[in-house]
């Protein structure tokens, strides 16, 4: 709590306070057997909050806890599903600070509080469902599932936000995850409806009856979270590759990913498309994997045989990741973001609209992160600087638009600049003294190592 921003702790407050006011000023004559419900279904709260799945990247985690909320929507109403949602300060995961705990908390009651408002709202009958309920009852449950996934995205959404400059944000990019998680919300939810209607039958059991399935929803989940640290640990492992093998490069790879992904945000990409640009900002250089060392090392003017080596990178960078499902449009990124807009980049030539979006957004973020960065033959150019030389460039060199939204990003959010690198005596004579992406021109903005 206490590394967010004070309108961040003003959020969580306001979260704290409005679900606090929800279940204060409700009505509270529940008969007993309304009580043992909630009991029942705050119990299924903990055991889902306590089971829940911890997503990649990020501090994250699922948990099939909405199952329970909208049961007790259906059956106790919109302030006994806030009570049920408020048994989440009793669930047993570890990791959650005292703070995230509260947040989680407020976030759960005030979001099944509004859907059991919604659900009301839409006419749907509260308490326990009989045959005469179907097929009625699914109109208002599917409007307070959507309203229960809205809500609690948009808080937690919120909260991300306004910590943004803290250490849970600064690896952004939950877009393709979310929206995956959005739909298995949906799904999931519908297993409160299932509860609901078998709780006629089989009364307080019903919610024995729908572990078995909530767990194989929990296992499905993990495998995907398992999946993207996976994801996570390839593109790592080939950056790491290629920045032990260029000193100098060390940090780059997650500088323009970070770039680009700010880029894309900007311009209102959506989120699996920011995701897999993240990726490809990540792996734009994997194919100096293929230039030989002593090249990239080079202390003086290339030869045309060695600047040509250089020139094939992006075709051996798609040549190494090509087999990487998860990539698919990045690969074109990778393979075209030394691209021109005037046509006079490489490996093809390609120029305007020819280029994929990828590329030219990679391309900005790229130039831009060289030209702030130590090298060896110049220090980093103040920011200011930096920006003067990418609208300098936009048209000739770069996409007009996705420089001024790069622009407007950072402006808005900042740049982390890089520390200048620390060498030893014997890494002296063998850092590159040019930019090997342009030899002609090292101290312009075509730089982009």
């Amino acid at each position: 709590m206490a590394r967010l921003s004070w309108a961040a702790r003003l959020y969580v407050a306001a979260v704290l306070a409005v679900a606090a006011a929800v279940i204060a000023w409700g009505p509270f004559t529940f008969p007993w057997n309304s009580w043992r419900d909630i009991a029942i279904l705050g119990l299924l709260l903990v055991v889902s909050e306590s089971t829940a799945t911890r997503l990649s990247p990020g501090n994250l985690s699922w948990s099939a806890s909405t199952t329970a909320t909208l049961a007790a929507a259906v059956l106790v109403g919109p302030v006994g599903a806030a009570l049920v949602g408020a048994f989440t300060i009793f669930s047993l995961r570890r990791g959650p600070s005292p703070a995230q705990r509260a947040f989680n908390t407020g976030m759960m009651a005030l979001t099944a509080y509004v859907s059991g408002r919604v659900f009301v709202v839409m006419h749907g009958h509260v308490g326990a469902l009989n045959v005469n309920s179907f097929p009625g009852i699914i109109g208002p449950f599917a409007v307070a599932a959507l309203a229960h996934v809205v809500v609690n995205y948009a808080l937690v959404g919120g909260v991300l936000w306004l910590a943004r400059n803290a250490e849970a944000t600064t690896r952004t990019s939950q877009g393709g995850m979310s929206a995956r998680l959005l739909f298995s919300d949906l799904g999931y939810g519908a297993f409160g409806l299932l509860i609901a209607a078998l709780w006629t039958v089989v009364g307080p059991f019903a919610p024995l009856l729908v572990l078995i399935p909530l767990f194989v929803a929990r296992w499905a989940v993990a495998q995907f979270a398992e999946q993207q640290r996976a994801y996570e640990a390839t593109v790592g492992a080939l950056c790491q590759a290629v920045e032990t093998k260029d000193f100098y490069t060390r940090g780059h790879s997650d500088r323009v990913s970070r770039g680009s992904v700010m880029i894309a945000r900007e311009i209102g990409m959506r989120g699996d498309r920011v995701e897999a640009i993240r990726y490809a900002g990540m792996l734009h250089d994997v194919g100096k994997l293929g230039v030989p060392t002593m090249v990239l090392q080079k202390t003086g003017k290339l030869t045309e045989e060695e600047y040509a080596a250089i020139q094939l990178h992006p075709m051996r960078g798609l040549d190494i990741v090509r087999e990487i499902g998860f990539l698919d449009e990045a690969l074109a990124g990778i393979m075209h973001h030394h691209e021109r807009i005037d046509g006079r980049g490489y490996p093809m030539g390609l120029a305007g609209d020819e280029i994929p979006e990828f590329a030219r957004v990679l391309a900005v973020a790229d130039a831009f992160d060289s030209m702030t960065s130590t090298r060896s033959y110049r220090g980093a150019r103040p920011t200011d600087e930096a920006i003067a030389e990418l609208r300098k460039w936009a048209g000739t060199q770069f996409d007009p638009a996705f420089v001024d939204a790069f622009v407007a990003a950072i402006k808005r959010d900042g740049w982390q600049r890089p520390e200048p690198p620390v060498l030893a005596a014997d890494e002296l004579a063998t850092v590159p003294a040019q930019d090997h992406d342009d030899p002609s021109a090292p101290l312009r903005v075509i730089d982009s190592l």
